[in-house]
């Protein structure tokens, strides 16, 4: 885990927003249950799958279902839980090089693939154990010093039970400063065999260093789960600049859509300000594209769409920059536009990505008509069996549903999009009623009784 201090935040939003960047609880269940803000994006998504797959195939993880999430937070941190890799939208921000956020994931790898999280457990039930142990121990010794009114021997059992469970808390925060820099030194394992710099790696712990010089707190090394920054810099250093990649540059194509990337953040997480201080260059492609993109958030659509066309006539075949435009279009109430821009964004996404396919089917609904229902259902159906935890699609799907007179299955997607939002006693209580309508054994009722059979602790 990487990690600086940084308060979670939560945007929540109804609908989809431009360029699907939607910050509202829609991944897995699990991330609902645990209340993290979660950022889905089509773009962002398939550059960080881009990072992560080479160090992932040297960590041997690529067959492993390893689930890259991204969380809606300022802060610079990184973490993992089970299979999943959390990334902050503020890593992303701040990373001024792919290097660095490849470096943070590797780092993450790195645990995944050390089983550092299983052999935390067992450090934490060992670390229960002594504290139980030293508790009893101390009480015991307290309660004798009390019986046989021995004062100092009560005070020394009290004495022994807290610190019983500080040797075990210290022990354990040495465990875990162990398996941080295990971490680190295996990142840097993946980064050469993957042919990559860990100069990032450096980087991101000088950044945390200054980050913490400027609280001026004073930190005592054995009170705390991670090294020291600076002792992280020290050890980092030497094994990166032993690597015959040291001085190895990101291509730029790749650090070009990085700055797009961090331009698209930081447009719909802290507005114009903050996309203008990011670069220097403001008549570059990242910049135009924050600037395109606030005016679409805070503007008139009329302006947004004249900038975002001006960057379809620089780059035609980007799929983003046609699905920003349907966005726009449907904000400035011309849905029938719309769809022909989703269109256009879904057949040049490379990824099939199943996002075009959501922008599609909330602007055919916007444009009506007698086969719009269906169409819309076609494509958000698409959408959904490559994404099937995008939870505003669900809504939209029930709306298609609906206006085709067919009640169980709009009661079965708002069951299904309470379930990936993790309320799962309204969940259960839409899928009663479609069951309620359907056909006993259909694909759609045994789907029903999935969700009627699930329990928060599954």
């Amino acid at each position: 885990m990487l990690s600086t201090a940084g308060r979670l935040f939560k945007i929540v939003t109804t609908g989809l927003l431009a360029a699907q960047l939607t910050f509202a609880p829609v991944s897995t269940a699990h991330a609902q249950r645990g209340g993290i803000p979660v950022v889905r994006d089509a773009e962002i998504e398939a550059l960080v799958r881009e990072y992560a797959g080479p160090v992932l195939q040297a960590a041997g993880l690529s067959r492993s279902g390893i689930e890259i999430i991204l969380v809606n937070s300022n802060s610079f941190n990184a973490f993992v839980a089970g299979r999943r890799i959390f990334i902050h939208t503020g890593a992303l921000l701040a990373s001024e090089t792919p290097n660095e956020i490849i470096g943070v994931i590797a780092h993450e790898a790195g645990h995944i693939a050390g089983g550092h999280q299983q052999r935390l457990r067992q450090q934490l039930e060992t670390a229960q154990t002594m504290a139980i142990v030293a508790g009893l121990l101390g009480i015991g010794a307290a309660i004798g010093g009390a019986a046989s009114g021995a004062g100092g021997l009560a005070q020394g059992g009290m004495g022994l039970a807290m610190g019983g469970s500080e040797m075990a808390r210290r022990g354990l925060l040495a465990y875990q400063r162990s398996e941080e820099a295990t971490a680190d030194r295996s990142a840097i394992t993946y980064l050469e065999q993957t042919g990559q710099s860990a100069r990032g790696m450096v980087k991101t712990f000088e950044r945390m260093a200054s980050t913490l010089s400027l609280t001026g707190a004073q930190i005592d090394p054995y009170q705390i789960s991670h090294p020291l920054p600076r002792e992280r810099i020290q050890n980092v250093q030497e094994l990166a600049q032993a690597s015959r990649f040291y001085s190895r540059e990101d291509p730029a194509a790749l650090q070009r859509r990085h700055d797009m990337m961090r331009a698209k953040i930081a447009a719909y997480t802290q507005g114009q300000s903050a996309t203008s201080r990011l670069f220097r260059d403001t008549t570059g492609m990242p910049a135009r594209y924050g600037d395109a993109i606030v005016t679409h958030l805070t503007g008139s659509p009329a302006a947004a769409l004249q900038k975002v066309d001006a960057l379809i006539a620089s780059e035609p075949n980007n799929p983003y920059f046609h699905e920003l435009r349907g966005e726009v279009l449907i904000r400035g109430n011309r849905p029938q536009d719309a769809v022909t821009a989703f269109q256009r964004a879904g057949r040049l996404d490379p990824n099939n990505s199943g996002f075009m396919q959501f922008g599609l089917g909330q602007a055919l609904l916007a444009a009506g008509g007698p086969e719009a229902p269906m169409k819309a259902v076609d494509a958000l159906t698409q959408g959904l069996s490559r994404a099937p935890e995008y939870v505003s699609a669900y809504r939209y799907l029930a709306q298609a549903y609906g206006q085709m007179g067919e009640i169980a299955e709009a009661e079965l997607a708002t069951a299904e999009g309470h379930y990936y939002a993790g309320n799962f006693r309204e969940a259960r209580q839409f899928a009663a009623r479609a069951q309620s309508r359907l056909q006993p054994g259909s694909p759609s009722y045994v789907r029903a009784q999935d969700i009627i059979n699930q329990r928060p602790q599954d």
